[in-house]
């Protein structure tokens, strides 16, 4: 069931941060106007699980003083992001509330979904890049699993080539990491 909202003129950052919990939905904020997708679906959730578990194993293997999120709400210059994942600097989250300002995140990792590819693909990495957000990722399930990895570079991402299922992915910022993108979605 989603939630119908009844608003006056462009949406603040106070006013979504101030919008009843909503499970079945993702409610961001871009330009003053709300962006809603619905909540994700198995596959999605089985990828993120599994990711969020090797990212925390190896921040930890590495003494990385981060913590790993899934789904959080991170404050950028236009609005309001949720990525899939975000990388924190562990000492920030410990300050943070409801939401955590870009300047804190160094990673995000997003999961394209049949409802979210396009904003994925375009929208969000301009809006990261923008806020300063060093490392964006994207993880493809379709047609099969693959890792893009983007390093923030005047401004932009840099995109390497794909890593595909199959072979281990070897991404050493902001911690060392390797995983086949493949496991994200096998049983």
């Amino acid at each position: 069931m989603s939630v119908a909202y009844s608003h006056a003129g462009p949406w603040t950052l106070d006013d979504v941060l101030a919008l009843p919990e909503d499970t079945t939905q993702r409610v961001e904020l871009v330009g003053g106007q709300l962006m809603m997708s619905p909540a994700p679906g198995l596959p999605h959730q089985r990828a993120s699980h599994r990711l969020h578990n090797l990212l925390e194993q190896a921040a930890e293997t590495a003494g990385a003083d981060v913590e790993i999120f899934e789904g959080i709400n991170v404050i950028v210059p236009d609005g309001l992001l949720i990525p899939d994942l975000a990388i924190i600097d562990a000492a920030a989250a410990e300050e943070s509330g409801v939401a955590v300002p870009a300047h804190d995140v160094l990673a995000v990792v997003e999961i394209a979904s049949p409802s979210t590819r396009v904003t994925d693909r375009k929208l969000k990495p301009a809006l990261y890049a923008a806020a300063g957000i060093a490392h964006y990722w994207r993880i493809e399930l379709e047609p099969a699993p693959r890792l893009l990895i983007g390093r923030l570079q005047n401004g932009s991402y840099v995109d390497q080539p794909p890593l595909l299922a199959g072979a281990v992915a070897h991404v050493d910022e902001p911690f060392p990491i390797a995983f086949d993108p493949g496991s994200l979605t096998r049983r």
